[in-house]
């Protein structure tokens, strides 16, 4: 059975996907570099998002090593160049997180929008002072988006199921593409 290990914090489900599989794994994390090296070269895989680092040294450890898969978009932290070498495939999920990048953007906008913050800091402190915090509406606003690729074009289309006008910039976006998402 191929054993895996989860070396940065990820969400239960990443546990779940591995053993529903019938994959060993091991969730440990906070390692330091030492503690990787000692340990490294029990597992066929390791999944990582951003502290864990794949340097040379941890990589020439991991002896039985396979993998690595890299919750999230960037592979800076696994040297590409000595896991090549070893054999190593290495994956990303560059859009793993793009609805939930998009919609944590949506939520900014209501947060502004609303003056949640400011809202939230008045009532802890005991006051209530809702004519202060009218806000405003997000129908009808227009919504510019810089950078239309794929979380960007997520954020433009939850906007525009808000019923805003979106403008849209991006150099790589054809107008194709832009009538498809509706920028």
């Amino acid at each position: 059975m191929p054993k895996v290990l989860i070396a940065d914090k990820m969400s239960p489900a990443a546990e779940q996907i591995f053993k529903d599989r019938g994959v060993d794994v091991d969730v440990i994390t906070g390692l330091d570099k030492d503690e990787l090296m000692k340990i490294i070269g029990d597992y066929d895989g390791m999944a990582v998002r951003s502290s864990t680092k794949a340097t040379p040294a941890i990589l020439e450890a991991a002896t039985n090593m396979k993998v690595i898969g890299r919750a999230g978009i960037g592979v800076d932290n696994i040297d590409l160049p000595a896991a090549t070498q070893k054999g190593i495939v290495v994956m990303n999920t560059p859009f793993g997180n793009s609805i939930t990048t998009a919609e944590h953007a949506i939520a900014m906008m209501f947060a502004l929008a609303r003056q949640i913050p400011e809202a939230n800091a008045s009532t802890h402190d005991g006051k209530w002072e809702k004519s202060r915090f009218m806000g405003v509406e997000l129908t009808g606003k227009t919504l510019g988006v810089v950078g239309c690729g794929n979380i960007g074009s997520i954020a433009a289309t939850r906007a525009l199921g808000l019923k805003m006008k979106v403008v849209a910039f991006d150099p790589f976006l054809t107008p194709e593409r832009a009538l498809e998402i509706g920028v």
